[in-house]
């Protein structure tokens, strides 16, 4: 049994964040990762599909403390994993890693005021139990085991290779081959132009319905040339500024005049695919933002459409046949390779078993504090990034505020923090409430509920966030607890 006095889950974008936050801000407290895979990175090093890359800008995709320092607006998954590994060598973070654990049960004593976590050794099959007063789960959002897959009909008649992106075949050869790829979000117009650059034979992109595209350039020009001019920490930071401004009026002009936000987008789209293309596969259904847009760097998506390598199809499936798809419409598209790009299963705490003094705990029936505490259970914070902005700004926020509370309870004696919420305050919708891609409406059924007011209620903006977690830590919905018969609420 090891113990320490917080115990992290997860080594990705977010665990490293978090790790590096209690090595700066909290450096007495002792710590400890636990990752199921065998290195650091996390989706980063999970996904391997071609061309795979952020769908954020890197300025502010990166952490606050340790900013991205490439001129890439968007960068690779290598490149990404890379600078993740760095930060956590530059804190000293990667010792404190024990790889190849995945947490199946997180189990709470009252009495002993401490989780104990049982972990399994996936390679031997051995299980432990880690003990520490406090954790906090640093595990996105999704099932690494598997993607959402449709049933598709007649799929098994399908003679070709059929795959999904999560599990990316190393060794799958497509130079020369028809490829069909099914969905259109991020992985799919990623895709694309990445494997008509490896020598694909035509790639389509069979739609059900489009997605908002559009195009950023690849690098930041402005940054190259204040670096001739400027100290290198001036640049990076006004760079993480400027992107952010711009990304949080583009959502907010999204919300609040969708009409004039949609007309700038598709005459964008336009100007970019030329007139051979029917407009109609760039059109979505919904209003921008309802959904994340999809980002594509100096438009390499419409340019390989341009040229004829690669097309779009919206329209739905019957079936599958022996050698491609059907389409309800009647057409049948041919093909040597399916990939089914149709997204994430979700899953909170990475699929942890949670239970309170014998009790089972369904977090998805829980609201949350501050989007950093559950309600009714002791002692455990998670990180849970923007959906509308990039993943690590709200990342960065969140692990500064529990560093902050952990000082709090250390400094006070505090053995023990609980959220407390109002019956009335809890609501039927997620937290993610705001989102309508198709991802998050099937995850209904695990993410955690919404509550009417603040701290209740997780609202997904910047300003908001860094108001609301930098207040102070003593707060009437929080019960703090130095001995098992003494509780004080603050």
């Amino acid at each position: 049994m090891i113990e320490y006095d917080v115990v992290i889950v997860g080594a990705g974008l977010s665990g490293i964040g978090m790790a590096c936050h209690l090595a700066r801000e909290a450096p007495g407290i002792r710590f400890g990762l636990l990752e199921r895979r065998q290195r650091i990175g996390g989706t980063w090093d999970l996904f391997r599909y071609p061309g795979i890359r952020s769908d954020s800008d890197m300025f502010t995709f990166g952490y606050a403390f340790r900013l991205w320092k490439s001129d890439k607006t968007l960068a690779d998954a290598n490149a990404i994993r890379q600078y993740v590994e760095d930060t956590a060598a530059e804190y000293g973070v990667q010792d404190k890693i024990r790889f190849g654990l995945r947490v199946t049960k997180a189990s709470w004593s009252s009495e002993r005021n401490q989780w104990t976590l049982h972990a399994l050794e996936e390679a031997s099959g051995q299980t432990h139990e880690i003990c520490a007063p406090f954790v906090i789960f640093c595990t996105g959002y999704y099932s690494h085991d598997a993607g959402y897959q449709p049933e598709f009909p007649g799929r098994e008649r399908f003679s070709g290779e059929f795959i999904h992106p999560q599990h990316w075949p190393e060794e799958l050869d497509y130079r020369g081959k028809r490829a069909i790829i099914v969905g259109s979000g991020a992985t799919a117009v990623t895709l694309v132009p990445a494997m008509v650059r490896d020598g694909a034979g035509h790639v389509t992109m069979l739609q059900r319905s489009p997605s908002y595209i559009m195009t950023i350039p690849s690098e930041d020009a402005l940054v190259r040339l204040m670096r001739r001019f400027l100290p290198e920490e001036r640049v990076l930071a006004q760079a993480r500024t400027r992107s952010l401004w711009i990304q949080r009026m583009i959502y907010k002009v999204s919300r609040r005049w969708p009409k004039l936000m949609r007309k700038f987008l598709l005459r964008n789209v336009r100007k970019q695919v030329g007139p051979n293309v029917d407009m109609r596969h760039f059109t979505p259904d919904y209003q921008p933002w309802d959904q994340r847009l999809c980002l594509v760097p100096n438009g390499d998506l419409f340019q390989v459409l341009r040229e004829g390598k690669a097309s779009i199809v919206t329209d739905r499936i019957e079936t599958f046949t022996e050698h491609g798809i059907r389409l309800q419409s009647g057409t049948e598209l041919e093909a040597d390779i399916i990939i089914s790009a149709t997204g994430l299963r979700l899953e909170i705490f990475g699929g942890t078993a949670v239970e309170v003094d014998g009790t089972p705990v369904q977090i998805r029936d829980r609201v949350t504090y501050k989007g950093v505490l559950a309600e009714g259970v002791p002692n455990a914070g998670f990180v849970f990034g923007y959906t509308n902005l990039p993943w690590t700004l709200r990342a960065d926020l969140v692990s500064s505020y529990l560093c902050r509370l952990l000082n709090h309870m250390r400094a006070n004696g505090f053995a023990r923090v609980t959220p407390n919420a109002p019956a009335q305050v809890r609501l039927g919708s997620s937290i993610l409430d705001s989102m309508q891609s198709g991802y998050v409406q099937r995850g209904d059924a695990v993410l955690p509920r919404q509550g009417r007011d603040a701290p209740w209620r997780v609202v997904m903006d910047y300003n908001f966030d860094g108001a609301m977690l930098g207040q102070p830590i003593e707060d009437d919905a929080l019960s703090f607890q130095a001995e098992a018969t003494t509780e004080t609420t603050r």
